[in-house]
């Protein structure tokens, strides 16, 4: 009796500590696959940031340049990955927001880069309002340039004129 007691007690401490090991494992994949889907668009964010700072340096070279690194991230982004959310929004602008990087890459008219920048802007805009990024981002504007931009920084740095009006602008929006 002692050690039918003894065997049951046994078995039931080995089906509980290996029902514990799995759901730590399950957890851990499912941070995992959590972590892959926020640095999918992360990337396509910190590529945009660069095509921004290389517009306030009015660098038509520099900005052809981080254009094509946000192609790169576009293209790198695997739609499986995505939340659903994302996924929606992702296929409502990625065609546009391709064609714009792509303009921005292929040209070396620093006013026409700042033009398309208006759009890819609003298409980064829908992606990071849909997305949990990290980070705090600052959705900026510009009267003169009648035109929105996103930051990580507070300051304004207007990607619309460069150094001639760098501070022409305000935060309009925080997204967290």
């Amino acid at each position: 009796m002692k050690n039918t007691i003894s065997t049951i007690a046994a078995v039931i401490i080995v089906l509980f500590s290996a029902n514990t090991i799995q759901a730590t494992t399950i957890k851990t994949e499912i941070t995992t696959i959590e972590d892959v889907d926020s640095s999918q668009l992360q990337a396509v964010y910190d590529a945009y940031f660069t095509v921004k700072d290389a517009l306030i340096k009015s660098d038509a070279k520099l900005t052809s340049a981080k254009a094509t690194d946000l192609l790169t991230a576009i293209t790198a982004v695997k739609m499986d990955k995505l939340k659903s959310n994302e996924h929606t929004v992702w296929m409502k602008v990625v065609k546009k927001l391709t064609a714009d990087a792509k303009s921005i890459s292929t040209s070396s008219d620093i006013k026409k880069q700042r033009e398309t920048f208006k759009s890819l802007t609003k298409s980064t805009y829908d992606l990071v309002k849909v997305s949990k990024s990290g980070e705090v981002v600052y959705k900026q504007y510009c009267p003169m340039a009648d035109a929105d931009w996103l930051s990580k920084e507070k300051a304004v740095k207007n990607p619309y004129y460069g150094s001639s009006m760098l501070t022409c602008g305000n935060v309009v929006e925080t997204i967290k």
